[in-house]
C-alpha cells in the first residue's frame, strides 16, 4: 500500500474521528479507503447510466434490467 499524508478540514477530521469512535471502521485509513471505494463504484455506475442514455430505449422489464445490473456488478467484482 502507498503511504499518504493528507491535510482534513477540523469539521471532517472530527466526523472521521466520530465514525472511528462509533467503531464503524477501525482507523481513519479504513475509512478514507472506502469512501473512495465508493466514490469509484459511483463513477462506475453513471459511466453505465451515460452509456444507457446515449443507447436509447430497451423493450426488458425493470425487473429484467435489474436482473442484468446485478450480474454485471458481480462480474466486475463491485457486488
Amino acid at each position: 500500500m502507498t503511504r499518504q499524508s493528507i491535510t482534513l478540514t477540523k469539521p471532517n477530521d472530527e466526523w472521521l474521528k466520530m465514525q472511528v469512535e462509533n467503531k464503524e471502521y477501525t482507523n481513519k485509513s479504513e475509512l478514507v479507503n472506502d469512501l473512495i471505494r465508493r466514490a469509484r463504484e459511483t463513477e462506475w455506475i453513471r459511466e453505465k447510466l451515460k452509456k444507457a442514455e446515449l443507447g436509447g430505449f430497451t423493450t426488458m422489464s425493470p425487473e429484467e434490467i435489474l436482473v442484468q445490473s446485478k450480474e454485471s456488478l458481480r462480474i466486475h467484482g463491485k457486488l
